[in-house]
């Protein structure tokens, strides 16, 4: 700044510097520069270096801006050469060809700048040819009533040609998935029947557009033609997915397209897709097997008609062509997708590997497991798999001490409801089972209670099962009695 300030005061000082010796002789030199003229001349300076540090500092941040879109739009780039599937060496080296190489990179940037960002205004970017038709996504929210929607606002412009003046139109739009490219891209599904394809649930919107005015019908500027509610659509996956919408103008009358057009997006979608769930199902099941056998694996045996039991259930629950129990203490499970009986001899050998897994003395971390389940599972999937693993505990005829803690620590990281929990304990698992009485599992008192909620607790179960008492069940009788026994040690216990 300071190598500037020296050429300014030159240019701005040289006219006074100049003044001939015949004039300095009639005026006095400091009266020529009076303390008016230096302050205008000072002020000069300052405002020329003020609008020189504004320049610099724009200069320097449209820089950074453009070097950061450049380095951005390279990275992009890079991945998208890396996702391209070729065999080494013959379509590798014919992609890389010098022929070849310029389009694909071009088709490459290409589809890198057709996805836009949604919420982005079109005002900063080149303005769309207007001798095509064009349309553009939005996320907006539209209030219903009472409540709010969010919604895809499709908007169109640009040129429509129809067979004739005041001819009928209807728009159709659908929407692909096509984060994975266009090669693997999924349809949006429909949840909705009334937008569901004919013999297909992909999503595919219609509405009337009423009559195009002339032959040629040219949209100068963009108008909105559909708001396609969210809940509408079940997408192929969770989070952050590239859509692909496609708008159609039709003829009514010959349903004929008379106009096409299709817009990129990204959107992150907070639900699970349609490929998700089955997916999860199987995974779920999967991990459901891990952790019954970390169940019978407590007391550091493993009885075969808990095995049994649990191979069983993972043959009915679990397809041949799904993930293999087996490798449920892997970070993935594995798929298969042989024939039938090449498929069952698989996940025989899985589950065998399983089992030797726990027999050898290794332990799963089941707390992951659980964190995992509660994640992709819903509440009433995480009820059966408690069930599973009570009924292992129940296999031999006895509960012994190890398996009541696993028990316990699994209803809480599988964060189902305490009460439910204890009443199925009581139902599969009957007292008179249990090797060491549990009165936190089996009456429901934990440490953090204080006396008088202690109190209230032990009452509660106290009136349920001396109700019981005189049940005509035999057994049942027989089950109050013991629990009756044991509301009485815990009284003793935790009441002072």
């Amino acid at each position: 700044m300071a190598k500037l300030l020296l050429p300014i005061l030159i240019l701005i000082l040289a006219p006074a510097i100049a003044i001939p010796l015949s004039l300095s002789k009639g005026f006095q030199f400091r009266q020529l520069i009076t303390h008016d003229r230096l302050a205008d001349w000072t002020g000069r300076v300052r405002c020329l270096v003020l609008i020189s540090r504004r320049k610099l500092l724009k200069l320097v941040a449209r820089s950074k801006r453009r070097a950061a879109l450049t380095w951005s739009t390279l990275l992009r780039l890079a991945d998208r050469l890396k996702s391209l599937k070729l065999s080494w060496p013959g379509e590798l080296k014919e992609s890389l060809s010098i022929s070849r190489f310029p389009r694909l990179v071009s088709r490459s940037m290409f589809s890198l700048l057709r996805v836009v960002d949604p919420s982005q205004s079109l005002a900063g970017s080149a303005q769309p040819d207007l001798n095509v038709l064009n349309c553009r996504v939005q996320l907006n929210k539209r209030r219903k009533d009472d409540s709010i929607l969010d919604v895809f606002t499709v908007e169109i412009c640009g040129s429509i040609r129809a067979p004739s003046n005041m001819h009928y139109t209807t728009l159709r739009a659908s929407i692909e998935d096509v984060t994975n490219g266009a090669c693997e891209a999924k349809p949006v599904q429909a949840r909705a029947e009334q937008w569901k394809m004919q013999d297909s649930p992909a999503f595919c919107y219609s509405t009337d557009l009423g009559k195009l005015p002339n032959q040629v019908t040219i949209l100068s500027n963009w108008t909105m033609v559909a708001q396609l509610n969210l809940d509408w659509l079940m997408f192929p996956r969770k989070g952050k997915r590239d859509l692909q919408l496609t708008a159609s103008v039709v003829s009514q009358q010959t349903g004929k397209e008379l106009g096409t057009a299709k817009y990129t997006f990204s959107y992150e979608n907070p639900a699970l897709g349609y490929i998700d769930l089955p997916e999860n199902i199987q995974r779920t099941r999967t991990l459901a097997v891990a952790l019954a056998l970390a169940v019978s694996a407590a007391d550091h045996k493993l009885y075969g008609c808990e095995v049994e039991l649990i191979k069983n259930w993972a043959k009915s629950n679990i397809g041949p062509s799904r993930s293999v129990p087996g490798s449920a203490h892997l970070p993935e499970s594995p798929k298969l997708a042989q024939a039938p009986d090449k498929a069952k001899r698989k996940l025989d050998e899985a589950f065998e590997q399983a089992v030797r897994f726990f027999r050898d003395g290794n332990q799963l971390d089941t707390y992951k497991i659980c964190r995992e389940i509660v994640e992709i599972a819903p509440l009433a999937d995480r009820y059966d798999i408690l069930d599973l693993c009570l009924n292992v505990a129940k296999a031999n005829g006895s509960v012994v001490a190890e398996e009541l803690p696993v028990l316990k620590n699994l209803a809480s990281w599988l964060e189902v409801d305490a009460d439910r929990f204890r009443a199925m304990v009581e139902k599969t698992l009957p007292v008179s089972m249990h090797q060491v009485k549990d009165a936190e599992v089996i009456l429901g008192v934990t440490s953090d209670m204080n006396e008088k909620e202690t109190l209230q607790r032990l009452n509660k179960e106290y009136c349920k099962w001396n109700s019981r008492v005189t049940s005509s069940d035999p057994q049942v009788q027989a089950q109050a009695d013991q629990m009756l026994m044991l509301i009485a040690e815990a009284r003793a216990e935790y009441i002072a």
